[in-house]
């Protein structure tokens, strides 16, 4: 498999991690803080590469591609512009640590 072309990579986005607090009250509450900004491409998958994922899972709706980073896991999301994706799988398609595929939902 040829190295990512830089050229692709021209969406900026930022990873986030979910933190959960719990007051005195014991009232959970959920903060999202900012792990990395990074450039990415970003794809909407097809109806047909949506229909025939569908068999496995029919929510992915957009396929992120990063520079392989350590500690990026499906609890994070991603925030591209105004679009808030929630990562559902972190994939090292090579296994050569240079790219991550990530396989996202976007929440409407």
């Amino acid at each position: 498999m040829r190295p990512m072309a830089i050229g692709k990579l021209r969406h900026r986005i930022t990873l986030q991690t979910l933190t959960l607090t719990q007051d005195s009250l014991g009232v959970v509450s959920e903060t999202w803080s900012d792990t990395a900004t990074v450039y990415a491409q970003i794809e909407a998958i097809s109806g047909r590469e949506f229909f025939d994922a569908a068999r496995v899972n029919a929510e992915v709706t957009h396929r992120v591609r990063i520079r392989h980073r350590p500690g990026i896991v499906p609890a994070m999301r991603v925030l591209a512009g105004e679009r808030t994706l929630d990562i559902h799988s972190v994939l090292d398609v090579d296994g050569r640590k240079r790219e991550l595929t990530l396989m996202c939902v976007e929440r409407v």
